[in-house]
């Protein structure tokens, strides 16, 4: 299964729900690093970290396929 094949196929819920969650961090240090007041380094820091983790959380967790054992059967 190449990249593309495995990034289009179906995904498990619980990938979809890390999926999620990386999204919303990688939006949370986007939200702090554009702020329009100035906040302390260690705050910015921690942003920039928000969003590398968020953004790897959620890459990885698109990858995951469900196996034909797994599968649903369709409705």
């Amino acid at each position: 299964m190449n990249f593309a094949e495995r990034v289009f196929a179906p995904t498990p819920k619980w990938f979809k729900i890390l999926r999620t969650v990386g999204i919303a961090l990688a939006s949370v240090g986007g939200i702090i690093i554009a702020s329009p007041v100035a906040l302390p380094v260690g705050i910015v820091t921690a942003a920039g970290y928000l969003i590398l983790g968020g953004s790897i959380i959620s890459v990885v967790s698109q990858t995951g396929v469900k196996t034909e054992e797994e599968a649903e059967p369709d409705k």
